[in-house]
């Protein structure tokens, strides 16, 4: 199974537009979206292209291939005109024997953790600074942000495969690997 993450889109057609090319051109089964979707939120500037009437057509068309939590930016009114779930604070998958436990990091992230047990994985957004490190305990991992990347200022995106997270940039180059197998 492939599976693709990405967040904090903030309303960016250019960036939607991008990342469902990148989704089509990797392949994957289902698109992970971690939230930050149509609005840009008083702390950022306007992405580049904001337009968040076109990203709700283009999430809306891709509706079938989504799971995604709601970020703190996400409001009853985001909920309203998409038409896939957004308000959950987090979701769990079974990957490789483990928990992961995806949310947008605002409210869990790694100064509040969720209930982990050694191996598990937690995944998240918010911060537009990608990571994957094996914590020891746990696996942490932040497909960074496709429209306002903050850090380097690399826009990225997380593909999953085979027990192995890869960061890429917007031009599929590979940034960080992290094999959660051990």
């Amino acid at each position: 199974m492939k599976l693709m993450f990405a967040s904090d889109i903030h309303g960016s057609a250019v960036y939607a537009r991008k990342m469902k090319e990148l989704y089509e051109r990797e392949g994957a089964q289902k698109l992970i979206l971690l939230g930050d979707l149509l609005y840009h939120g008083p702390r950022n500037d306007l992405p580049e292209g904001y337009a968040p009437k076109e990203v709700i057509a283009l999430l809306n068309g891709m509706k079938d291939e989504l799971l995604a939590v709601r970020g703190n930016c996400e409001a009853e009114v985001d909920q309203m005109v998409l038409e896939f779930p957004v308000m959950a604070d987090y979701a769990v998958l079974w990957l490789e024997g483990r928990m992961v436990f995806l949310t947008h990091g605002h409210h869990y992230n790694e100064q509040n953790l969720p209930m982990l047990k050694k191996g598990d994985v937690l995944i998240h957004g918010h911060t537009h600074v990608r990571a994957a490190a094996d914590r020891g305990d746990y696996f942490f991992l932040n497909p960074g942000s496709l429209s306002i990347p903050k850090g380097d200022g690399v826009h990225s995106y997380m593909v999953y495969e085979d027990g192995v997270f890869t960061t890429k940039d917007t031009d599929g180059r590979v940034l960080e690997t992290l094999d959660i197998r051990r």
